[in-house]
């Protein structure tokens, strides 16, 4: 376990260029919950890619079959994962984020899927951003400042006219 990357697998790899090339900037293990593999910050898009082995696909027909050896270990860490998947979806939607997890043969069979995804959600997040920008017109300006302020200075003055 100790030779599996963290981030730059191959599936990354090839997500990371769709995405440069659809025109989609993004920062890489942005740090939020679940540090995302890739992350659209101004958009609010968390995207994940997930290998099929270490988070579970198709978990419930597999688990029956999947290990020969150390079989409660796996099972557990790849539960574990799955529910700290869970949790991480959790709270960024809950920070208003939009989170998307692509399986690893999403990304190597059809990775433009991927990306005309993303470039929807972040089509529907700038529509709703600007559905809530009040428009700046019809508002009063501020009224000017009161003749009899409570500046130190200003009551100076005053006590030496009357």
């Amino acid at each position: 376990m100790s030779r599996i990357r963290a981030s730059g697998s191959e599936i990354e790899r090839n997500l990371g260029r769709a995405l440069w090339q659809a025109g989609l900037r993004y920062r890489k293990q942005y740090r939020v919950p679940g540090k995302p593999d890739f992350a659209l910050v101004s958009s609010r898009i968390a995207i994940f890619c997930d290998s099929n082995f270490w988070h579970g696909y198709r978990w419930g027909t597999r688990v029956q079959a999947a290990f020969k050896r150390n079989r409660s270990f796996w099972i557990l860490k790849i539960e574990a994962n799955r529910r700290r998947d869970r949790r991480v979806n959790r709270k960024l939607r809950r920070l208003g984020w939009a989170v998307f997890r692509f399986w690893e043969h999403q990304i190597r069979n059809s990775h433009e899927d991927c990306v005309s995804a993303v470039l929807r959600a972040r089509e529907d997040a700038r529509d709703r951003t600007q559905i809530r920008k009040p428009k700046a017109e019809g508002r009063k300006k501020p009224e000017t400042r009161n003749p009899k302020s409570t500046c130190f200075a200003c009551a100076k003055s005053r006590q030496g006219d009357g």
